[in-house]
């Protein structure tokens, strides 16, 4: 007699609606970097200007950061298919640790800003002309979204250690970890995108 959870399991349809979501995310970041290229064209000094003042060291930092917490996450997927829920746990642990240390940097990295006045509204940005005021909003509004993936995905990621604990993920059963995984992946590489158009191109 087939169970229940074989009936209402659905493997290729949980990657195929992953694929699907991952696209609109894709859709949605690639029509601000569209927007972002529009506008630096219009203002190529004010946009060289104001991409010298961000701190390229942290940028770099929080790359490193998302690409070794890519590799752990892949790396976790690969435990739980050979059956090592212990190291699979590890390194999604691991995972977590990175993304909130990216989630720190980021967080002090835009209390410098806030300290200097400059951010979207502010009188000090308005008074340094057009430009600059197109910039630092695209530049917080755009890493302030991906932050919010970075949250997101945490969450996803602890949620999914959570089930590995209580053995409803494993090694028979694991399409979930591996959506968290292909999320995760679009995180790091939407951020990809992003640092070398706001930190590395001046």
């Amino acid at each position: 007699m087939i169970s229940t959870a074989e009936i209402h399991r659905d493997d290729e349809t949980s990657k195929t609606g992953m694929w699907l979501f991952l696209f609109t995310e894709m859709l949605l970041f690639g029509g601000l970097f569209i927007v972002y290229s529009v506008y630096r064209y219009r203002n190529p000094v004010a946009f060289h200007f104001a991409a010298q003042e961000l701190s390229v060291v942290i940028g770099t930092i929080n790359t490193i950061i998302l690409l070794v917490s890519s590799a752990t996450i892949a790396m976790s997927i690969t435990a739980i298919q050979k059956k090592n829920k212990k190291l699979a746990l590890l390194l999604l642990g691991v995972t977590i640790l990175l993304g909130l240390a990216f989630l720190v940097n980021k967080y002090f990295e835009w209390g410098e800003h806030f300290k200097e006045h400059i951010y979207p509204g502010s009188s000090v940005l308005a008074l340094r002309g057009q430009g600059d005021v197109l910039f630092y909003g695209l530049y917080f509004f755009m890493t302030g979204l991906h932050a919010l993936h970075i949250i997101i995905g945490l969450v996803f990621i602890i949620v999914i250690a959570t089930s590995i604990l209580r053995d409803k993920i494993d090694s028979e059963n694991h399409v979930l970890l591996e959506n968290s995984g292909l999320y995760w992946h679009l995180v790091d590489l939407i951020w990809i995108f992003l640092f070398p158009l706001f930190y590395l191109i001046t």
